[in-house]
């Protein structure tokens, strides 16, 4: 699906369903040097079980048009008015690492137009290493592989994402890579790492968030690891906390743990 939102074309992954105003919706917001993809499994599940499903690609990635987002709070902005363009006047939310960020921020700025928060894979503050913010920028394919190495626990059963025989690191390499490439005039890896470094508004924007929060993390997390969300948790009114059998990659390392702890929040 390809919506118009602040005059660039914008896609959005529906799970092959048309919208309808009269379901509810839900938008999935992927992290740093990734698109709609790392979200196949829990996206086709919602949009076949009365949802209406919105899995972005961020403008500036892969198949949509625009700048990307160089700070979280026009990244939310965005999200926000991706719900006006798409007819949805209220949504839950639902985003991962860098996406997490994105996801409060939007929260907290139409407060009213969220119904459910899930931060997967978050942390606040969401500090990036100087060797990763300097490898995004100078040489992206030794960070890539830095990103990759940290962000696997290697405990993921199979048959994991994709099936048997599935390479986690390798097809993580080649979606970072892919995305990288697909934005000749903007390097979103460095860009988007900057933006989590930069981001400084978390505790005011939880504290603004009136609906139920979930924190949805990996059990061996290298890259955002569990404890880093006791300053957002003390914030929150409404929350609860899933942790899985992963890393940072939770989507692929436990797809069908981390599936099955959204659909019990958003059914509450």
């Amino acid at each position: 699906m390809e919506l118009v939102v602040n005059g660039q074309r914008t896609y959005a992954y529906t799970g092959g369903k048309p919208f309808d105003a009269a379901k509810p919706t839900v938008v999935f917001i992927h992290g740093v040097l990734n698109d709609h993809s790392v979200w196949i499994l829990q996206s086709r599940w919602f949009a076949n079980h009365g949802w209406n499903v919105l899995a972005i690609d961020l403008p500036g990635h892969c198949r949509s048009e625009g700048p990307p987002p160089a700070r979280v709070e026009d990244a939310a902005r965005f999200v926000v008015a991706l719900l006006d363009a798409a007819g949805a006047p209220k949504a839950a939310l639902v985003g991962h690492s860098f996406g997490s960020l994105i996801a409060l921020e939007a929260a907290a700025q139409a407060p009213q137009r969220v119904t459910h928060l899930a931060m997967v894979g978050t942390a606040y503050p969401m500090t990036v290493s100087p060797a990763l913010l300097e490898g995004a920028l100078n040489d992206p394919q030794r960070a890539i592989a830095m990103v990759n190495t940290f962000s696997h626990s290697m405990l993921a059963p199979p048959p994991s994402s994709l099936g048997p025989g599935t390479w986690l690191h390798g097809s993580s390499r080649a979606l970072m890579r892919r995305v990288l490439a697909s934005n000749r005039e903007a390097n979103v890896f460095h860009i988007g790492f900057t933006a989590c470094n930069d981001y400084a508004n978390g505790e005011e924007a939880m504290a603004a968030v009136q609906c139920p929060t979930l924190f949805l993390l990996g059990a061996t997390d290298q890259m955002t690891p569990p404890c880093a969300t006791r300053t957002l948790a003390a914030k929150a009114r409404n929350a609860a906390t899933v942790t899985v059998n992963a890393g940072h990659a939770l989507m692929s390392e436990a797809p069908d743990a981390v599936l099955f702890a959204l659909r019990d929040f958003l059914a509450g």
